[in-house]
């Protein structure tokens, strides 16, 4: 009796429970501090909450009591409790963080969530696909003919006192879980990626002028009678990048990096520009590509195919047989692409020393070999992650998964995009004291944090191999020396992760910090205009500066948060390309349900652990509470899963043989047993 009354009060948030039998006053009666914060919600699946806030260096705890009526990625106020109030609930569930309470909601990140429907007698549901999203309560009167079972967007409409959930209105219907195009609308719904061009920017590109006209290549370097050729993947469609080759009488050589014009096509201020920057990048889901700009543009006016002439911004390198750079020219081009080589063809022509172009491809991977070799001496990583990618049929089912593996043809690629990119930057950025600074979007890797590295030394010492932590060098030195030892191991895509974790994000700024992981001082990104609004925005300043004159002023002024933006986007579109990988992984194995694989553990947490299987790096979960034979728990500070009776441990690493249990393909999870 006293205890279910207890836990009305809870509900009612007159009490908090703050352990098993222990209660407090509710968020209710408590008064925050004076200080408050703005900051970002992240959710987690109990119900509480963390504000991430620029104010403070660590998140700021919210009890599920405390989070009030904000959602995932709601910029919001928050209040600090007084640490007399909160001290034995701190301790319980914020592992000594900072505690507070949202007082307001000052921006709702989204107002339309995707999920699956669930209707009853009298009233629905929309369950988030999201653990971190709030289910949405939906009037039988606002379904707008969906179905039960269907995934649909609901739209938010408002959050009445008292009530536990959001309600909304069903607007669109996507179809049911399971099914490909079903499943690929609510990624892109879910990260906010919209699955068409809007009307009006359509209409602007119908009318635009695409001819490559005479009065235009006047202004321009002509290189239509240098060898020039494009190598991309077999199932590429935009070529944003070609590299061309032309050897002089006296033994040096001149590289063009052609990089296809964006910026002669879409103008500041235009529909276009306004929906390009919008997105800011083009997302790679498994199945599908959603472009940063229309087809008309990506695919074809922009794209350096073969064989058609085509408007591009060049960094042409003037370079002898060691590699070493005699000269740079920048500026804008009209090329004409002689091949387009795949990767795989290019690296037969390596091997092979035949085909054509043989000789041409032979010479630039023969220059690029030297700029890697310089580049991992002067500190850069050597990050070579191994990932998947899952081959399709006509239905868009994956029949298998196939590992790729970068070869010296997609490496030659890379050291000359690098090497351009590294160019424009310093171009912009190697500017004399006496001169002011121009702003420029910079690509920035800040240094990683000395504890992450600790805890990761700490934990590959467990398998044998040893991290020193120093000076810059020393410690690159070390990084590229383990992620050498490893290479080929059960365990390196695991160490590799982790060490990757250990690292800072890159990230897009008008605030050079130089590059940590390539080890360069000044470094953009101008390569990849096509897919990337950060590499438009460098085309633009570069030809301002190359022309003598001084940036739009407006510009100038937004162009930090404009880089800030790119970043977001670009980290959306990671996500939202994990989720969709992860909907492929689960697709696959749901025909092998029963079948057994070798696997490496990949994770550990309180609930059980993620292995990822060695043959196609699909992950799932085997949960502790299938391990019948002890009762496991977590050993957080040794990265492992421990056995109370007996002690069986499984270490973050270990290579283990598994069965598929269990795939859920409408909540993308696949679950294993230990064989």
């Amino acid at each position: 009796m006293v205890s279910s009354i207890l836990h009305e009060m809870e509900k009612k948030d007159i009490l908090s429970e703050i352990g098993k039998g222990k209660f407090r006053l509710g968020s209710k009666h408590i008064q925050v501090t004076e200080k408050e914060y703005t900051g970002v919600v992240d959710m987690i699946s109990t119900g509480a909450a963390f504000v991430k806030t620029e104010d403070l260096e660590e998140d700021i705890y919210i009890s599920k009591n405390n989070v009030s009526k904000a959602m995932n990625g709601d910029t919001v106020v928050v209040g600090l409790l007084p640490k007399k109030t909160k001290a034995s609930y701190s301790s319980f569930k914020s592992g000594g963080r900072k505690e507070g309470k949202i007082i307001s909601i000052t921006q709702r990140a989204k107002t339309r969530f995707t999920g699956t429907l669930e209707i009853s007698s009298g009233f629905a549901f929309l369950i988030s696909d999201n653990y971190k999203s709030n289910d949405i309560f939906i009037p039988l009167n606002h379904l707008n003919g969906a179905k039960s079972g269907q995934k649909a967007i609901a739209k938010f409409k408002d959050w009445p006192d008292g009530a536990k959930n959001p309600v909304g209105e069903i607007i669109k219907v996507l179809g049911f879980p399971g099914d490909n195009n079903t499943e690929a609308l609510c990624v892109l719904e879910e990260f906010g990626f919209p699955e068409s061009f809007p009307k009006k920017v359509e209409q602007e590109v119908l009318k635009m002028d695409l001819s490559i006209g005479k009065k235009e290549i006047s202004k321009r370097r002509d290189f239509r009678s240098v060898t020039t050729i494009t190598i991309d993947p077999d199932d590429a469609k935009d070529f944003d990048d070609a590299l061309s080759i032309e050897e002089r009488k006296d033994g040096t050589f001149e590289i063009g990096v052609h990089i296809a014009d964006v910026s002669h096509y879409v103008k500041p201020g235009t529909e276009l520009d306004k929906e390009a920057f919008k997105r800011a990048t083009s997302i790679y889901l498994c199945d599908r590509v959603v472009p940063m700009l229309p087809e008309k543009l990506s695919n074809q006016a922009c794209s350096l195919r073969p064989e058609e002439e085509k408007f591009c911004f060049s960094v042409v390198f003037s370079m002898n047989n060691n590699a070493e750079i005699l000269n740079i020219w920048m500026g804008k081009t009209v090329i004409c692409s002689d091949k387009r080589l795949t990767y795989d063809e290019a690296q037969n022509r390596i091997e092979n020393k035949k085909g054509t172009f043989s000789k041409e491809i032979n010479l630039l991977n023969d220059l690029a070999i030297i700029l890697r070799k310089q580049r991992f001496k002067n500190g850069a990583i050597r990050f070579e992650r191994t990932e998947v990618n899952f081959l399709l049929d006509q239905e868009g089912f994956p029949v298998s998964a196939v590992l790729k593996v970068s070869k010296e043809s997609n490496k030659l690629i890379e050291e000359f995009m690098l090497l351009a990119n590294k160019a424009v930057a310093e171009k912009v950025g190697l500017q004399k004291e006496s001169k002011p600074i121009k702003p420029f979007v910079y690509r920035i890797h800040a240094p990683p944090d000395d504890e992450k590295l600790k805890i990761f030394a700490q934990f590959i010492r467990q398998f044998g191999y040893q991290l020193t932590i120093g000076s810059k060098k020393s410690t690159s030195a070390s990084l590229n020396k383990l992620l050498t030892e490893i290479s080929g191991k059960p365990e390196s895509n695991v160490i590799e992760t982790l060490a990757i974790r250990s690292m800072s994000k890159a990230e897009y700024t008008s605030k050079n910090i130089g590059h940590y992981g390539l080890s360069f001082d000044h470094y953009s990104h101008f390569t990849s205009p096509i897919r990337r609004y950060p590499d438009l925005i460098a085309h633009r300043l570069l030809e301002v500066y190359l022309s003598g004159e001084k940036p739009n002023n407006n510009d100038i002024l937004k162009l930090e948060d404009d880089c800030k933006h790119c970043s977001d986007q670009e980290r959306k579109a990671i996500d939202a390309e994990r989720t969709s990988s992860k909907f492929m992984q689960v697709q696959y194995l749901k025909t092998k349900v029963g079948q057994t694989f070798e696997g490496v553990i990949s994770g550990v947490a309180d609930f059980g652990m993620f292995i990822e299987l060695i043959e196609n790096k699909c992950e799932g979960l085997i949960r502790l509470k299938d391990m019948l034979d002890d009762h496991y728990v977590l050993d957080k500070d040794n990265f492992c899963i421990k056995g109370k009776s007996y002690g069986e441990k499984y270490q973050l690493g270990d290579t283990v043989s598994v069965l598929v249990s269990k795939v859920d393909l409408g909540k993308k999870q696949i679950d294993f047993v230990l064989v």
